[in-house]
């Protein structure tokens, strides 16, 4: 069964922008139930179907499929509304490779930064523009932000 181990951060500062290679996202959800999500996503002209089972502690399974990009466009017109669009940054730091994605439209203002892992007890050493931990909290959760948009949070 293949696994996601990550944890999530908040990004802090510009530091890791230097860095940084970026690609546009746009991703949606086909089934999003509680036991599981599947998820269309687009990205530099490829497309991958992927499910995600719920997370238990940081981890979950994950089975994660390329299909043609113009496949993935037409499975994008199936999605509920709104589709997420973000844009997603690599930063190599101390031999690791962080996600940072950059949210767009209705999210924009949150920037999240993850890492993943070979196993759920994996140190880690964070750069210092990783902010508060948001592994596990819900809201966070790509699924969950197209429903309630950062925008709409009371801060």
């Amino acid at each position: 069964m293949p696994l996601e181990i990550e944890r999530k951060f908040l990004v802090k500062g510009e530091a890791w922008r230097a860095q940084a290679e970026p690609t546009d996202i746009r991703q949606g959800y086909l089934a999003r139930e509680e036991r599981c999500v599947v998820r269309v996503r687009v990205a530099g002209g490829c497309a991958w179907l992927t499910v995600k089972s719920r997370v238990v502690g940081i981890t979950r399974s994950e089975y994660e499929y390329e299909i043609p990009y113009a496949q993935g466009e037409e499975m994008l017109g199936l999605c509920a509304k709104p589709i997420m669009e973000k844009r997603r940054h690599r930063v190599a730091f101390c031999g690791m490779t962080w996600e940072v994605d950059e949210f767009l439209g209705e999210n924009s203002g949150l920037i999240v930064a993850e890492v993943e892992l070979t196993s759920a007890d994996q140190n880690v050493t964070l750069p210092e523009w990783v902010g508060e931990e948001v592994t596990g909290d819900p809201r966070y959760y790509n699924s969950n932000l197209l429903i309630h948009p950062f925008q709409q949070w009371t801060r």
